[in-house]
Order: structure tokens, then C-alpha cells, then sequence
């Protein structure tokens, strides 16, 4: 089974994120903050990880560039998903190490062909 990490603060955007996947058959599992997001994903097996940008503790950028820098996660897709539009932060995020950046609003289908990209389907 695909194992995903949304990291989102906002209950609405989570929700949204959450209903493009309801008929996708992947695992989904959700943080609300970057200190989450990084904690668990020491601690699980994911395939690929979405993440915010703007949440608190520890923003997005800082931990893609925390993943992306670890031998043990470093090959884990990252895709960006954030209202952040201006190209200098396109270019941050992929200065950062991520593989897709998607902003808000955003279209369901878009965001679950890009994860799709990275595990087949």
C-alpha cells in the first residue's frame, strides 16, 4: 500500500487534500506542524510526503531541506503544496530539495497525479 505524510495546519486545506485521495486506495497519514511532520517521518515508512509551507514550528522549507539531507529519507518524494506563489519561492522550495511545488488553490486531480508520478499509477 502507498503510504503518504500530509503535513497541513489548516483543518480546511486538510480536508481538501484528504477528499482527492478518498478513491485512491493510499494510506494517508496527517501533522498538523513541521516538527510533526519530520517526527513522523522517522518514524514510519512513506512513499511519498506532501507538504505546507506556512505551519508552525517548523516551516516546510526547513523540513524538506532536513529530509532531503538525511541518507534515510533523502530519496523520499517531496511535493510542496502552499499558497507561497512568487517564483523566488518556487525557487526556495526547490533549492530545498523538493520534487514537485503545487500552489493553493489547487486542483485535486493535479495534486493526486503528481503523487502519482513518483509511485506508479
Amino acid at each position: 500500500m502507498i503510504k503518504i505524510l500530509v503535513a497541513e495546519d489548516s483543518d480546511t486545506d486538510m480536508k481538501f487534500i484528504l477528499d482527492s485521495f478518498k478513491d485512491t486506495g493510499f494510506d494517508l497519514t496527517t501533522a498538523s506542524d513541521g516538527e510533526e511532520a519530520e517526527r513522523k517521518v522517522k518514524e514510519g515508512n512513506f512513499d511519498v510526503i506532501i507538504l505546507d509551507v506556512i505551519m508552525p514550528k517548523k516551516n516546510g522549507f526547513q523540513v524538506c531541506r532536513a529530509l532531503k539531507q538525511d541518507e534515510n529519507f533523502k530519496r523520499i518524494p517531496i511535493i510542496i503544496l502552499t499558497s507561497k506563489t512568487q517564483e523566488s519561492d518556487k525557487f526556495w522550495g526547490q533549492k530545498q530539495g523538493a520534487d514537485e511545488y503545487i500552489t493553493k488553490p489547487f486542483e485535486q486531480v493535479a495534486l493526486v497525479h503528481a503523487v502519482k508520478k513518483y509511485v506508479g499509477g
